[in-house]
């Protein structure tokens, strides 16, 4: 007998032992009364921690997962109700410091495999819904089955050895086709709503990549999504295909005659506008072009429009140094920021060109310099990054995310200024970071952000974009302060704050569902008239929206409980092309694709939004809003509104986010 047989066996061997401990543990949880079923769940547990480190130990797990449940293993914890699971916390958790975690997250997991694959039932757990949470698992843990482990992955040891074994067993079960359908669905919709920050969905193209190098898919619709999503990044053209390296690319391309350069130009520009992704073949290709072409490329791969192809006819001097300076392969995505500034036309704008031409030749300093190099590494300089953040955000203004940080009203500003004024957006990039301080004016008084106290960002979040990075920690102290300033004058601050903050073109009256006071509903069918007269084009005499305007919502989970409260805007209302007025809006959350409960389900496309838009049908809307700004010299609000409509949005409000907010008779 070899060796390799003999360790075989002695692992069957202690596998057989746990199984008969695991089984008496269950069943000590199984006899156990309802209050103290936790003092039983941990010595199921610290087994269970056990088995699944072995190899085969995985399929006892789920052979006795039902068994588990009913038992109580997950009574009393979050794990309770896998309805409610989201499988962006499972990767963590199954690296969890804890083994009880672990175990619990493996247990869960083998669970909802037993369900899905029809060996088992759960009164809230279907079949189908259980395969949907295991392949969002599998896709959002793809580099655990096919990356190599980096040195955060290693650094976890045995514990990641856990993870890829659960992630590994999961696939063998599931299949993974259905993964990445999923994943390239998700990639699919999260680019359509172009947000500025992609860096995550690169990686997840990368992974996709390695999957159909070494396992590949079955012909059809999932393959050639995600061949058309690696080809974008790693081999958009003719001769980039076999992603041969930069050095040799620019070797092709040097040689090519003018149909081939023309060709390789088209075909960078209609990868980038399919999916709002630069490859680091096109940033190449831009600069190499600038040196090189005897005729003008640069126009055909940015892929400009009419708009666009004037901007440069006019300014093609200030666009050639604004590609020297801030394209190239480490960052590439601002190419693709460039090209819809250009076709947005705001070079014609008459403050923007010597404001560009300004933070051509800015220079960083001290702490401001620090925290983009921070946030950015030392790749190019930070003056490089800075500007090519502000090319992405001049280009895509609603792309503009708050990350994994609570600072909603200062990513909105950013956003609405590079959409209304955006040489005012450029004069605040040039104060803090040349003097790494913000000065703005409250009701006439100066406000320095030197001089107060970090807000709730702290020193600044590093997940964002280079701009948001730079502003957003003097934004929130400038934010809290004037807070400060309104505090004792009766109703919501938000009514001061709002149009100091943002710009005059905020309407200076501001409506609010809530009593600041008691948390309670206060004039509700008021507020909900006034809106309608406000914003819907039947009731407001056709008016469209000037401006976006802010306004605050009430966000919901998919079960209509009360998240928090949320900075938006509203961009425009209108219908769509079934006919359905809807609500248009920016939402400074990463991805506005949310489910807010009760089919108040926030749709990125496919109803006429536009890039970085959300949308919903205009009652569901209102149904989440607790403030919005309205003009103070209206005097009736919405008296024609059909009382059967009020009712239907105050009954959605009640039913989620108001349940408890109803004022007592």
């Amino acid at each position: 007998m070899s060796l390799k047989e003999a360790s075989a066996m002695d692992d069957e061997a202690a596998l057989i032992r746990l199984s008969g401990t695991l089984d008496m543990a269950i069943e000590r949880l199984e006899r156990a009364r309802p209050f103290a079923k936790s003092r039983y769940q941990r010595p199921v547990l610290d087994v269970l921690g056990r088995i699944i480190a072995q190899p085969g130990g995985l399929d006892m797990v789920r052979q006795r997962a039902e068994r588990m449940d009913a038992a109580g293993l997950f009574a009393g914890s979050d794990w309770d109700r896998p309805e409610v699971l989201l499988p962006q916390l499972v990767g963590n958790t199954l690296v969890s410091e804890d083994p009880a975690f672990q175990a619990l997250e493996a247990a869960s997991l083998a669970r909802f495999l037993a369900v899905a694959d029809g060996e088992a039932r759960h009164s809230n757990l279907h079949q189908e819904g259980a395969r949907h949470f295991l392949t969002q698992v599998l896709a959002l843990n793809l580099k655990d089955l096919f990356g190599v482990p980096d040195e955060a992955a290693r650094a976890l040891g045995a514990r990641q050895d856990v993870k890829r074994r659960v992630v590994t067993y999961i696939a063998d079960h599931v299949g993974l086709n259905d993964v990445l359908s999923v994943l390239v669905s998700e990639i699919w919709r999260l680019l359509e709503q172009r947000s500025i920050q992609v860096g995550v969905v690169k990686d997840m193209i990368a992974q996709i990549a390695v999957a159909l190098n070494e396992r590949g898919t079955e012909p059809g619709s999932t393959r050639l999504g995600a061949e058309r999503l690696v080809s974008a990044l790693f081999g958009p053209t003719s001769a980039s295909r076999d992603d041969p390296g930069l050095a040799v690319y620019i070797e092709r391309i040097s040689i090519a005659d003018d149909s081939g350069l023309s060709r390789e130009a088209m075909g960078f520009a209609r990868a980038m506008h399919d999916t709002g992704l630069v490859s680091d073949y096109h940033a190449a290709f831009l600069t190499w072009a600038l040196d090189h072409e005897e005729r003008p490329l640069i126009p055909e791969a940015l892929g400009l429009g009419s708009t666009g192809l004037d901007c440069w006819r006019h300014y093609r001097g200030l666009i050639e140094k604004l590609i020297r300076s801030a394209v190239s392969p480490a960052t590439p995505q601002a190419a693709y920021g460039l090209a819809m500034l250009l076709d947005r036309g705001i070079l014609h704008h008459t403050p923007i060109v010597p404001a560009l031409e300004r933070q051509l030749s800015l220079r960083l300093v001290g702490a401001a310099r620090e925290r983009i190099a921070l946030g950015f590494g030392p790749g190019v300089p930070p003056e490089t990054q800075l500007l090519a953040g502000v090319l992405q955000v001049l280009g895509q203004p609603l792309g503009v995310g708050q990350g994994a940080n609570p600072t909603c009203q200062s990513a909105r500003a950013i956003a609405m200024w590079a959409l209304n004024d955006p040489d005012y957006l450029l004069h605040l990039v040039t104060q803090v970071a040349e003097f790494d301080t913000l000065q703005m004016q409250f009701e006439g008084s100066p406000i320095n952000s030197a001089d107060l106290p970090a807000g709730l960002a702290g020193a600044g979040p590093i997940d964002a974009d280079p701009v948001s990075v730079l502003l957003v920690a003097h934004l929130d102290r400038i934010y809290a302060e004037m807070g400060r300033l309104c505090a004792g004058r009766p109703g919501d601050p938000h009514t001061w704050i709002n149009p100091q903050f943002h710009g005059w073109w905020v309407s200076r009256d501001c409506a609010v569902a809530v009593d600041v006071a008691t948390g309670k509903l206060a004039g509700y069918e008021d507020f909900l008239r006034r809106f309608f007269a406000a914003y819907h084009p039947e009731h407001n005499g056709g008016r469209p929206l000037g401006h976006p305007q802010p306004a605050g919502i009430a966000v919901t989970d998919a079960q209509q409980r009360f998240v928090g409260w949320h900075a938006i805007s509203i961009l425009r209302v209108a219908e769509d092309q079934s006919g359905q007025m809807r609500v248009y809006f920016y939402n400074p959350n990463n991805d506005s694709g949310q489910d807010w409960g009760n089919g108040v389900v926030v749709s990125t496309s496919g109803h006429g939004e536009r890039y970085g838009e959300g949308s919903l049908k205009f009652e569901a809307f209102l149904s989440r809003v607790y403030l919005f700004h309205d003009e103070p010299l209206r005097s009736q609000h919405g008296q024609d509104i059909p009382g059967n409509v009020i009712g239907a949005v105050s009954e959605k409000a009640i039913a989620s986010w108001a349940a408890d907010r109803w004022p007592e008779t």
